[in-house]
């Protein structure tokens, strides 16, 4: 018995993070490959199963099944391999483009693809993507971020900047580390946010428990988030959120701080949603910076999602109340 339930040796050496999940009350019941799932979004579902399959993931030390039923108390042990070297290849994916010149390109990314490369998602990344509209891209210094200057996540949607000059890589990133790249998003959350607009200062770093986390925490990096309440319904406020600083799931983290998660975010908010959402409401709105080459300010916006603009119809169709500020 104790031979079948030891980690084979080529986990123990592969492992790159080792990620514990503790199951709570809420999460009886559930399917091992579910909630694996939704703990770590940057595997899919056919990935997950594919690591229990081969032992990457235990359950109390010992190897389980995808169907696997958890109990309260149990503790999950997950082992991401390392990325084995792997060659990015361009692939014909539709890309909605906002704007193009020879310097950079404005993407509109849609949720439910990956931005760069990464274990379990070798293709169908908007590196891949754009490898096929640009070619010359695939001679950037870093070809996993093929001129990718800033990344939004899987299941946030919106606006997504690629320079195509090394030069101009450098010349953005310049600008975002200054702070001088404004970013608005639009995300629906849980409740009402009380009050309606302030700044969240809540420093940001891995969280000690989940190390695919991030978490509010004492001496995590410095981060800055600005929101302001746009509508107000039943169970769910439409919020502006600018954030200052570039944290690792910084508007989620930061909303899931104030207590008021985002809606449909399976990670940092409920895991039972009140709304029909596949993915959580964040949309990379609007965008403004300072062309590279022209010196020009520029400015890009792109609309809601059909999914995310349909939901809020329908929510709009109920009680729903106006900011002041917004109605301006």
């Amino acid at each position: 018995m104790k031979k079948k339930n030891r980690q084979p040796p080529e986990a123990e050496t592969a492992a790159q993070q080792v990620v514990e999940i503790r199951i709570q009350e809420m999460q009886a019941g559930e399917r091992v490959d579910k909630i694996v799932t939704a703990e770590i979004e940057e595997l899919s579902r056919s990935t997950v199963q594919k690591l229990i399959k081969e032992r990457f993931i235990t359950v109390n030390a010992a190897p389980v099944k995808a169907s696997h039923r958890l109990e309260a108390g149990d503790l999950v042990l997950v082992r991401v391999p390392s990325p084995q070297p792997v060659e990015i290849h361009p692939e014909a994916i539709p890309l909605t483009i906002l704007y193009e010149d020879a310097a950079l390109i404005v993407v509109d990314k849609p949720a439910g693809m990956v931005t760069h490369p990464a274990y379990g998602h070798t293709s169908g990344t908007l590196v891949n993507a754009l490898l096929a509209h640009c070619p010359p891209l695939a001679q950037m210094d870093d070809l996993e971020r093929a001129g990718i200057v800033h990344r939004l996540d899987k299941d946030t949607s919106g606006i997504i900047v690629v320079a195509k000059t090394e030069a101009v890589r450098q010349a953005l990133q310049a600008q975002f580390k200054a702070r001088e790249v404004q970013k608005t998003y639009l995300a629906l959350v849980e409740g009402h946010l009380d009050p309606a607009q302030g700044v969240i200062k809540a420093a940001i770093g891995r969280d000690p428990k989940n190390r695919k986390r991030m978490a509010v925490l004492r001496g995590g990096r410095k981060a800055i988030t600005a929101y302001r309440g746009l509508e107000f319904f039943d169970q769910h406020c439409l919020v502006q959120v600018e954030p200052k600083t570039g944290r690792t799931h910084q508007i989620r983290v930061h909303m899931a701080f104030l207590r008021h998660p985002i809606a449909g975010d399976r990670v940092y908010g409920y895991r039972k949603q009140r709304l029909p959402l596949k993915r959580h409401f964040l949309h990379a709105q609007h965008i403004r910076f300072r062309h590279p080459q022209t010196e020009q300010v520029v400015e890009f916006c792109t609309d809601l999602p059909p999914e995310l603009a349909t939901l809020l119809a329908r929510l709009r169709g109920q009680v729903s109340q106006i900011a002041p500020w917004a109605s301006a």
